[in-house]
């Protein structure tokens, strides 16, 4: 079998298994967010924590509960992180460094996992399984929420009320994440992933030494770091390690799980607003954009540019053997349309063109499907403008699911797609005009300038992967990818959630013979397009300057 029909053969069985989960689990999470019934170790936690879960939320209370448990989360992580010499399970590793203490903290709990670490010589069980991994659990659960409180915002009328956080916050959890999130594990070890609590033990020895690796806890980090697209990895190598992802199931496992909860709420989305068609519209949308960027990938890692590619196959620097050059751009491309950030090859390994489509994939804003929750409420933001300029052409007042877009959902929506690439754009010109920053840089022209925009994408877009090119612990990468990476979560979620309260206090409009059908593939279209277009705009002169420069010098 050929290394093409190997990588088209993967990406049909992903989107059968894709197919087969979408309605089930879209139709559980519908019925999750929409339950008036509260489990008893439900209530346990609403008690611990002083919650009042049959209390509804306008937006601005809404938001403040996102707010306040996010910054207690910070707080905690760096704290354990700064307590770890003295913590038992340690492993015998020292505490973190103040500046990479901060960077990790903000990076998890903003659903980042940026690594500027190496997991497998810094962290210890402790902190790895009482931190990171709490991290990747509540995190990608407020992202469901603030996408759930979106859709309120939709079905609702004449209320600004949004539901209750908490309670959001804590069912996505235990009925939602963790269900699954323990099936995964349980495949994951069955592939062969690790799981224990062992130290550091000597595995072989070899020239100048022994190597020595610490166990941990792997298995069930890494579903949920799939699961939540969350991204952090045990190990340093993440996804590529043998120990997290040992064979091309466990990849394609792995793949699905990035995959799953995103695709599916698109189902619930359609769900909860009382139009499955609204959600199948959606769910074109996100399904358009991904297919056509992993064929793209495909295609461009697979082009044969000499001797050496030919006899290869095709671009295999960077990438595992054991999953090939398809198995390798399908994660990529999942993973960077996510805001998952995990990785099983080296995205700095990948042609010119190649790198430029991981990207290009966070720079669209991560919608396609996107994170957990974050790709929805980001998608139907995109929704929203799609609509307005629709309306702009036909001179019509733009309606969206029975709601009029005015001009204070539009100053929201607006702000919404602006933050990010001015945070994106104005880091990366302060990076290279100064000259320490570009000290870290392993390469030089394109290329190198490439390694400073990737990571300050990755992190304002929530991702978390790297370009592996770019030494980023140090003070300045440390605390402004930090930053980047707080600002870039929040920020958002601020205008989602302002945009969410606005619609829910809207009277329904009925629809007439003059309104866009949004349910049609003519809008899908439009969607697809103004995605595209407007991302175009904002980031076409620094990919110029970088992937693109590179990709046409090869």
């Amino acid at each position: 079998m050929s290394p093409v029909t190997a990588g088209v053969l993967q990406l049909l069985a992903l989107i059968s298994a894709l197919a087969l989960a979408y309605r089930p689990l879209g139709d559980h999470m519908a019925r999750v967010y929409s339950s008036e019934k509260h489990y008893r170790p439900e209530k346990w936690i609403y008690r611990a924590v002083g919650a009042d879960p049959s209390a509804s939320m306008r937006w601005p209370a809404y938001l403040r509960g996102v707010l306040a448990f996010s910054a207690v989360s910070v707080l905690f992580l760096y704290a354990l992180q700064r307590l770890q010499g003295a913590l038992p399970g340690s492993l015998g590793f020292v505490s973190i460094d103040p500046d990479q203490a901060f960077n990790t903290a903000a990076s998890f709990v903003a659903n980042t996992d940026w690594q500027s670490h190496y997991g497998e010589q810094a962290m210890g069980h402790v902190v790895q399984t009482g931190g990171l991994a709490v991290q990747n659990f509540v995190s990608a659960a407020v992202g469901m929420a603030v996408a759930v409180a979106l859709v309120r915002g939709f079905s609702r009328s004449r209320t600004g009320e949004l539901g209750n956080f908490w309670t959001d916050l804590v069912r996505g959890t235990v009925r939602i994440l963790l269900p699954i999130a323990v099936i995964g594990a349980v495949v994951l070890v069955a592939c062969g992933v690790i799981q224990n609590f062992s130290g550091i033990h000597e595995v072989g020895q070899f020239t100048g030494g022994t190597q020595q690796w610490n166990g941990g806890a792997v298995a069930s980090q890494e579903v949920i770091k799939e699961l939540g697209t969350n991204g952090g990895g045990y190990f340093n190598a993440n996804s590529a390690h043998p120990f997290e992802n040992p064979s091309p199931f466990s990849n394609l496992f792995e793949i699905f799980l990035i995959l799953l909860i995103p695709f599916a709420l698109t189902r619930t989305f359609g769900r909860m607003v009382g139009n499955l068609r609204q959600g199948y519209a959606i769910l074109a949308t996100m399904a358009t954009i991904w297919i056509g960027f992993t064929a793209l990938m495909m295609w461009t890692e697979f082009a044969h540019h000499g001797p050496a590619l030919d006899i290869a196959g095709g671009s295999m620097e960077g990438k595992e053997t054991r999953f090939g050059i398809g198995g390798s751009s399908i994660f990529a491309v999942a993973t960077t349309l996510t805001s998952t950030g995990a990785v099983n090859s080296s995205h700095s390994s990948y042609t010119g063109l190649g790198g430029g489509i991981t990207m290009l994939g966070m720079q669209l804003g991560e919608i396609a499907p996107g994170g957990v929750g974050s790709g929805l409420y980001g998608m139907l933001v995109m929704a929203v403008i799609a609509v307005f300029i629709a309306g702009l052409m036909v001179g019509r007042t733009p309606e969206y699911l029975g709601k009029k877009i005015g001009t204070r959902q539009i100053k929201l929506a607006a702000c919404y797609i602006l933050i990010t690439p001015a945070l994106v754009l104005c880091f990366t010109a302060v990076a290279m005009a100064l000259p320490t920053p570009a000290d870290s840089m392993t390469n030089s022209g394109a290329h190198g300038f490439s390694e400073i925009l990737y990571a300050y994408t990755s992190g304002a877009n929530n991702n978390g992967s790297a370009f592996a090119g770019l030494n980023a612990d140090t003070q300045w990468f440390n605390t402004t990818i930090g930053i980047a990476m707080l600002l870039g979560r929040f920020l958002p979620i601020v205008f989602v959630l302002a945009l969410a309260g606005s619609l829910a206090e809207q009277h329904p409009v009925p629809a007439t013979v003059g309104t866009l059908r949004t349910d049609k593939p003519l809008y899908a279209g439009l969607l697809v397009g103004t995605i595209l277009i407007l991302t175009g705009l904002t980031y076409f002169p620094a990919l110029a300057l970088g992937p693109l420069a590179e990709g046409l010098a090869s």
